[in-house]
Formats: C-alpha cells, sequence, structure tokens
C-alpha cells in the first residue's frame, strides 16, 4: 500500500540545469514527452520547476528568444517540495494549498523524484484526489 511520497513518485526524474537554454530545455521535453522538468542548479539543489506553458507564456509571448534566455532565469521564488518519507494527506495537502500539478520529492537536499496528478491518481484515494483537483483548479 501506499502511504509516502517515495512510494508513488516517478523516479529518475531528469532536470534542467540553471545555465541552460529555454530552447535545450523545450528539446528535452520532447524527446522525454513531458510537459514539465525540475530546473537544477550546479550545486545539485533544485531550483525551480520549467513548464511547457512557462515557455509560451513567460518568453514567447513576451517576446524573449528561447535560444537565449536560460531556464534558471524562469525560476522564481521558493521552490514547493515534498520529502521523500512524507505521507500521502501531506502531500494531498501540499499539492491543492500551493496549486501546484507536479510536485518534487526531495530526500535531503537531493531530488530523488516528481509526483504528479496521474502518479496521485493511480495511489491515492478518489477523495484525496478530489481534493488535489479542487485546490489546483479552484477559481480566484
Amino acid at each position: 500500500m501506499a502511504n509516502t511520497a517515495r512510494d508513488i513518485m516517478t523516479g529518475g526524474v531528469e532536470c534542467v540545469q540553471e545555465d541552460e537554454t529555454v530552447l535545450d530545455a523545450a528539446k528535452k521535453m520532447d524527446q522525454l514527452g513531458v510537459g514539465a522538468l525540475p530546473i537544477c542548479g550546479s550545486d545539485d539543489r533544485l531550483k525551480g520547476m520549467l513548464t511547457d506553458r512557462d515557455i509560451v507564456v513567460k518568453v514567447l509571448a513576451k517576446g524573449k528568444d528561447p535560444a537565449s534566455t536560460r531556464a534558471g532565469d524562469l525560476a522564481e521564488g521558493e521552490v514547493v517540495t515534498i520529502g521523500a518519507d512524507d505521507d500521502l494527506k501531506e502531500l494531498v495537502r501540499t499539492m491543492a494549498q500551493h496549486q501546484v500539478k507536479r510536485l518534487p520529492v526531495i530526500d535531503g537536499h537531493r531530488l530523488v523524484g516528481v509526483v504528479s496528478e496521474a502518479d496521485l491518481a493511480e495511489h491515492a484515494s478518489p477523495d484525496q484526489v478530489v481534493a488535489v483537483v479542487r485546490g489546483v483548479y479552484a477559481e480566484g
């Protein structure tokens, strides 16, 4: 039975380095078939999450060049994460409260995986899934 973030996360997550370009990130997303990548620093710490929507809204729509804009330039504020051994109740609360669809899983300071809505849907109770969906997609 899945009880912790580690139990349901997708492991082996690839990062885009903070000094790589947004174009590099977009190519990596395409190759991996994903819509988001963690942004990792040279210090091996998580700096943020970069989504395909971020690329469209924060780069292309603003007329920025994706070939010269660094992924790290799009890392904003403190990254919302969950501890690998935190329980599903805490995971659900964190995703809903922070309105995130993908939650990086940290063990110490090291990124060990990501929990997505799909991971949650597969392993959590229907009530937990509804709580996250309501939190993430709530109006206002």
